[in-house]
């Protein structure tokens, strides 16, 4: 998925109407500029809206609490995992907006 996809896919997730009203800049349905992916706030706010459980001890994994363990989608375990070295917090948000979007994704 792009980062596009991910950020709809995660907001949809989230119950909001994210949308990109500006070049690269989201905003909540509260006119809030919002960015998962680069905000840790945000990022953060995210996980605990969707009880997602988040493990860094060796890569960064984020899953939901107790149905799916890793909420991954199927065949990709990996689905909701992120893997940098240098930036452990970039790993960190982008494996909560991961496991996000697999949620929005699987909403109907």
């Amino acid at each position: 998925m792009t980062d596009k996809e991910l950020l709809e896919f995660a907001a949809k997730a989230a119950g909001m109407e994210a949308d990109m009203r500006y070049a690269g800049c989201w905003y909540n349905d509260n006119g809030i500029a919002w960015g998962p992916l680069t905000d840790d706030g945000d990022a953060l706010r995210l996980a605990v809206k969707l009880k997602l459980l988040v493990d860094s001890s060796s890569c960064v994994a984020a899953h939901t609490t107790f149905e799916a363990p890793w909420f991954g989608g199927g065949d990709d375990p990996e689905a909701g995992q992120s893997h940098d070295e240098c930036d452990p917090y970039a790993a960190t948000r982008r494996a909560i907006v991961r496991a996000a979007a697999e949620i929005g994704k699987a909403m109907k």
